[in-house]
Formats: C-alpha cells, structure tokens, sequence
C-alpha cells in the first residue's frame, strides 16, 4: 500500500520530496520559535514573582491599617494575582487580585477562593525555596508560583496566571501556521514550474526513446533518424541523451546490415528459382520422354527414370514455393478482388476428400455468403494447405472439419479453422511450425512427401492480405485459425452448400 501511495512520474517525486522537506523545515522551525517564546515569557513570569516577592501574600494576614476589613495591599500587584498563606501547612487564607475590584474577591479563607481538597494539597506541597513552578489549581487553571518563608514561621505563596503566556504561545503557533499553509502552497506552485522547465531535456529524451520505440523495426528498411536533441556531456540529462544517441547509430547500422542481407538472401533465393524452373522442367520431360519409348527399357532403367521424374516434380514444387515466398517477402503486391470465402471452403473441402478418401472430412459453413478482399488464387492456396497439412500429418479414420464462421460485429474479420483429431504437434514446436523446412514427423505419421513450406507459405499470404494466423495443438486436438479482415458482401448466384448435399447428410456422412 505504501508504494502505491508514493507518486509514479519523477516530477511528481521531485515535488512531493521538495514539500517534505519544506514542510519538515517548517514544523522544526515553529516548534523552535515557540519553544522559544513560551520559555521567553515564562522566564519573563518568573521574573515579576520574583519582582512581586511575597508582599500581597503577606497582606493577607495583615490587612492595611491593622484592621481586617480594610483589604489586601493589592498595589503594584498584576490582574490575577494568586496569594496564599499557610501556617502549620494549612492554608489559612488566599486570594486573587481583581483589577476593577481594586480589591480580593473575599474576605476570608472560605469565600475568596474555593479550593479543593487537592489544590490545597498541593499549595502545602510547595517548598519554601523561592524557586517559580507551574501548579495547575481547580479553580484556577495554570499559574506560575512561588512559596517564601514568612516573618513569622508561615509560608507565603505567590502566582500569577499562565493563561496569557499560553495564549500568546498558541496565537504564534496560529500565525505559523498560516503563513506556513501560505509559503507551502507558494513553494509547490513554484516547485512545480522549477521542476518542470528542468526536466524538459529529460522529457525531450523520453518522447525521442518512445517515438523510437514505435517504429516498426522487425523487417524491411528502417531509418531511424530520430536523435536525442539534448547531448551536452556537461549534464547527466546530455550523457543520458549522448548515450541514446550513440546506441540509435549502432541499432541503425545493425539494421541496415540485415537489410542488406536479407535482400541479398531474397534475391538470390528469387533468381534460384527462377532459374532452376526451367532445368527442372527439362530434367522432367526428358525422364517422361525416356519413360515413353517403344522399344524394350530394362526393369532397373525404367525404376530410376520413374523416380526421376518423381523427384523432378518434388523439387518443381519446392521451386515453386520458394519463388512464392521470394516475391512475397520482397512486397510484391497482390491481387484485390472479393472472394467468396464460402464457394472456395466447399472446393478445397472437395479436392481434399478426394485426396484423402480414409479420413472424415466435415464442413461447417454460415447460412449467408462470406466474402473478403484479396487474391482468390493465394487464398484458395491457404486453403489447400492447411488440408493437405491435415492429411499428410494424420492417419487414417482422423477427423478434419474446416469451419468458416460470419464476419465479426465488431470490426467484420472472418475466421476460418481447420480442426483435426490427430495426435497433435510436437511439444514445444508451437508457432515455429510456420517457419520454413520445419516438418512435425516426429509426432505425425506421413505417408506422402512433405516440402515444409506450405505452412510458410500460409502464413506468407494471410500476412500480406493483412490477418493472421496461429496454432493450437494438443494431443486428440489440433486446431489452425486463420483470420482475415474482412469485405463487404459481394452478389452470389444461388448456389448448393456443404458439396450438393443437405448439411444433416454431410454431416452424417462416412467422409464428411
């Protein structure tokens, strides 16, 4: 809870710490002046009992002229003045000095006063040292007083009252308070505006790093032309800022270095291609033509010459794929178009059944037509890979349901899944199963030859039409999902769905 409550930004740091401190600075000075003050003015206190000595004490006892009813000598005698006799520890008389009296506010011990038990208590508690203290009576609050000896063996007992002293005390403390109130306020405002014109350099710094942050650095040709503007090593903001600046030169050569490379890598893989199609081709005809001739081949011959042409059309797919990739990787853009996503899931879904008549092949399509933006040939191409994927990696019997669901309310994308009930990838293989010649044989079963492109080359064109694609797998279930954003509906003719039969009967059918 403590470090939620501390502030996040270095600003807000900065000028919370400076009113902490400001504020601790405050409170020690105004316990300072007003420590001061109080022992100024008790000290000041002490002074006048001890000024006063025991003289209207002693009147108490003897009044002027000798005569009981003629008062107390209450003459020089400050407003509030305690006065107390006592004998025998006893208090005999007290009283206090009214200013517009001019007189005691009795005559005797029983009605000047009215002390208790305790304050009399404590008056006889009092040492006849002459040294001032504070004693706190019932009746009268705080005072300040001091007990001398009489003439006659008694002890006479002076006070005078701290109200005044503590008013005055807390009358400062009210004003630092204020004025306190007042310059922390004036010092955050300030602070705040301090703080921020300081850290401007540092913000610079930070919105270069963020614009940074966002460029797209994963492929292609970057330039990272932004620069810290502040690099002056005088200051920690410039070296932070000159360090910035230094690793933006190194992250930019970097880049430029991989760029380099991968279109050189393109290129070459481009021109490969291209170039192997045509001795491809003619390493095929020649073995078709060979297989063709009238006249007696031996056994042995007439193998090698199939295989032959086996592989040429293996490594003329490879070819192909990688030419596929070579210009997608290089940009090249494709064809727009709205394509019936529906009409193509039923045609792939058939070619597929009837490459693989021993699995069960299910669809599951939208009452209404789906149609996207983008190049019907590459789309048909995801399509059929993702199925021949799921028939060349699963064995016989396995289910594989291709479902194409409606575009979504709320941005329109599609999603298309292949879901079978295979053993599953490999663990650990994950995402990777779209990288180029990466094949799971290890956990499937394969009983045809496999390119370990064709995964490459769906996630190459769902990218380059803008969507994407991901993999879930355990083992029973393995599910690819593609999702493409979607267009808006396009005018079909009336057409038959799930292959030209009702959906129940697909459903229910031994080969979907």
């Amino acid at each position: 809870m403590a470090r939620r409550a501390l502030p996040r930004t270095l600003r807000a740091r900065l000028i919370a710490g400076l009113l902490v401190l400001l504020a601790v600075t405050c409170t020690g000075v105004g316990l300072a002046t007003t420590t001061a003050l109080d022992r100024f003015l008790v000290t000041r206190l002490d002074q006048q009992l001890a000024d006063a000595g025991g003289r209207y004490a002693a009147s108490l006892e003897h009044p002027l002229g000798g005569r009981p009813d003629e008062g107390s000598d209450t003459r020089a005698q400050a407003d509030g003045t305690f006065g107390a006799r006592l004998a025998g520890g006893r208090v005999t008389r007290c009283g206090v000095v009214d200013a517009d009296a001019d007189d005691l506010r009795g005559g005797n011990a029983d009605d000047t006063v009215t002390l208790t038990a305790g304050d009399r208590r404590t008056l006889a508690a009092l040492s006849p040292d002459g040294r001032a203290r504070t004693v706190r009576l019932s009746a009268l609050g705080p005072y300040r007083m001091r007990a001398v000896p009489g003439e006659d063996g008694d002890v006479l007992v002076t006070g005078l009252p701290l109200e005044p002293v503590e008013q005055t005390v807390h009358r400062q403390a009210a004003v630092e308070a204020v004025v306190f109130c007042v310059a922390l306020v004036a010092a955050g405002s300030a602070g705040a505006v301090w703080v921020r014109l300081s850290l401007r350099p540092l913000r610079r710094v930070a919105d270069t790093a963020q614009r940074v942050s966002e460029l797209p650095l994963a492929s292609g040709r970057v330039a990272l032309s932004e620069r810290a503007p502040d690099a002056d090593p005088r200051t920690e903001v410039g070296r932070v800022g000159a360090a910035l600046n230094r690793m933006l030169g190194h992250v930019e050569d970097s880049l430029g270095q991989r760029h380099a490379v991968e279109e050189r890598l393109r290129a070459f893989a481009a021109d490969a291609s291209h170039e192997l199609r045509t001795p491809v081709a003619t390493v095929r005809g020649h073995a078709e033509l060979a297989l063709r001739h009238p006249g007696p081949v031996p056994a042995g011959v007439s193998r090698a010459l199939e295989r032959i042409q086996s592989e040429s059309l293996r490594m003329g797919a490879i070819v192909d794929d990688l030419l596929l990739l070579a210009r997608l990787d290089a940009g090249r853009p494709l064809a727009r178009e709205q394509v019936d996503l529906t009409l193509l899931a039923v045609d792939c879904a058939a070619d597929a059944r009837a490459a693989g008549p021993g699995r069960r092949w299910r669809l599951e399509l939208p009452e209404e037509p789906v149609t996207v933006a983008g190049d019907e040939h590459r789309l048909r191409q995801v399509v059929g890979n993702l199925l021949a994927n799921a028939r060349a990696h699963t064995p016989e019997g396995t289910t594989v349901t291709l479902r194409l669901d409606p575009p979504a309310a709320a941005d329109g994308t599609v999603v298309l899944t292949v879901t079978d009930d295979g053993p599953g990838l490999p663990p650990g293989l994950g995402d990777a199963v779209f990288d180029r010649f990466v094949r799971g044989d290890r956990a499937r079963s394969r009983t045809s030859g496999s390119t370990g492109l064709g995964l490459a080359i769906v996630r190459a064109v769902v990218t380059a039409h803008g969507g994407g694609v991901a993999v879930e797998s355990r083992p029973g279930r393995t599910v690819f999902r593609v999702v493409l954003p979607g267009g808006p509906p396009a005018p079909q003719p009336p057409r038959l769905t799930h292959w030209g039969e009702p959906k129940a009967a697909v459903e229910g059918h031994p080969h979907g």
